[in-house]
């Protein structure tokens, strides 16, 4: 078994569409600036799997440099990441996400957030939400921040 951890802010921007776990969230007043959607947990679980298997992370793989990734969801992102891991010779265990903020509220949504980023990935992924009490730029309700760990496998153990 292999671990890996990744991290992801974005800071919020009003009037933009709010984008986190793989779900629209149409009534936040403010959605998370980025290259892409923004979507801080997708982000963060990519961020976790390329840590897990080498593979560096989400600015090597999908750097802002890169058009092909402009306004790209963070479901594409997951999808992509997976692939990646499982052609680099692993198998994902599974993802465990948090999200650190305000808003949105995750709560009523969280069983479909895993199952969207389950389906797009095509392992499980589990989603949990916290805040930070008013304290840091989560608190102030400036931006969201996601933390993700990822566990996998080698596909076949090798030889001795």
């Amino acid at each position: 078994m292999i671990v890996g951890i990744g991290t992801d802010v974005h800071r919020l921007r009003e009037g933009s569409p709010m984008w986190l776990a793989g779900l629209h969230f149409p009534d936040e007043p403010a959605g998370l600036e980025g290259h892409s959607d923004g979507d801080a947990a997708a982000h963060a679980a990519c961020d976790a799997l390329f840590s897990a298997a080498g593979l560096g992370d989400m600015g090597s793989n999908f750097g802002t440099s890169d058009p092909a990734w402009a306004g790209a969801s963070g479901v594409a992102f997951l999808e992509e990441a997976g692939r990646r891991v499982r052609a680099a010779g692993y198998d994902i265990v599974n993802v465990a996400v948090q999200v650190i903020g305000n808003r949105p509220k995750m709560a009523k949504r969280r069983a479909e957030a895993e199952r969207t980023l389950s389906e797009a990935l095509g392992a499980r992924v589990t989603v949990s939400a916290t805040t930070t009490d008013g304290l840091g730029l989560t608190g102030r309700g400036e931006g969201v921040a996601a933390v993700a760990v990822a566990s996998i496998s080698l596909s076949e153990v090798p030889a001795v």
